[in-house]
């Protein structure tokens, strides 16, 4: 099985971007990633997705959202609203029931792909697998977070600059980001997935806390949830020993 790289257009007009995708063909349920703030298709749980396609002979896709990767589109221009419809746009390439393995953002947009297809019919999500879920993170680990600086920064020169730990370049959080985010919050009111869920989260992980995720599993009320912590565990979660949890939680699913 042969893994294919193809270009998306997703939008219309002014706002159209070429959304780069990778798809291994294989049997279903398919494996669906959705990738974190900043990061892209080629890093390690993604990687770590893929082999396990390779090994149990199933269908993968994964992609970079516009401003990411190898996707086009500027990432000063995203907001959640644009990378849930490239979501939406992808998956809608996919065939048969899929697991959906979303890491920090890609976790709360797990949330609303699954929320956008199953109000439209589309129950094919099978299952879910949240890696340090960032679900609301606009208001609850941007915002929420800004201190009197940064908020005057938001609103006069409309972004926020912070150091980042894993780059050379800031992090520059845009008031349009922040903003559409309120469009898309989840928490306040029970979340129905229709499927079962398991979150994996660091002890250790100062970008999306322990706390957060435990507060989505105090939202998931309906659903079969597993919530594993890993107490020496980080954000990125990428060790080997990690990526190990990851096959073994998907095996699960499967």
């Amino acid at each position: 099985m042969i893994e294919k790289t193809a270009t998306l257009t997703v939008g219309q007009s002014d706002s159209a971007r070429d959304i780069a995708t990778l798809r291994r063909p294989g049997n279903a349920p398919g494996l669906f990633w959705l990738g974190g703030f900043r990061s892209d298709m080629m890093g390690s749980k993604a990687q770590a997705l893929d082999a396990l396609g390779v090994q149990r002979g199933l269908a993968v896709t994964r992609f970079d959202y516009s401003g990411h990767g190898q996707s086009g589109g500027d990432f000063l221009d995203g907001t959640i609203s644009r990378w849930l419809e490239e979501a939406l746009a992808v998956f809608e390439t996919t065939e048969g029931p899929q697991i959906v393995v979303g890491s920090s953002m890609g976790g709360w947009l797990a949330l609303l792909v699954n929320r956008a297809l199953r109000q439209r019919g589309d129950e094919r999500v099978l299952a879910m697998v949240l890696i340090a879920p960032a679900a609301d993170m606009t208001r609850d680990l941007m915002r929420e977070t800004f201190t009197d600086a940064e908020l005057l920064d938001l609103w006069e020169k409309g972004r926020v600059e912070q150091p980042s730990d894993y780059s050379d370049e800031p992090y520059i959080l845009t008031r349009a980001l922040i903003e559409d985010g309120e469009n898309h919050l989840l928490f306040g009111a029970p979340i129905r997935t229709h499927c079962p869920v398991a979150i994996l989260q660091g002890g250790n992980d100062t970008d999306v806390p322990p706390a957060h995720a435990l507060k989505l599993v105090s939202h998931l009320v309906s659903d079969p949830v597993t919530f594993t912590l890993i107490p020496d565990g980080d954000h990125r979660l990428s060790r080997d020993s990690d990526l190990d949890l990851l096959r073994q939680t998907i095996e699960r699913l499967l």
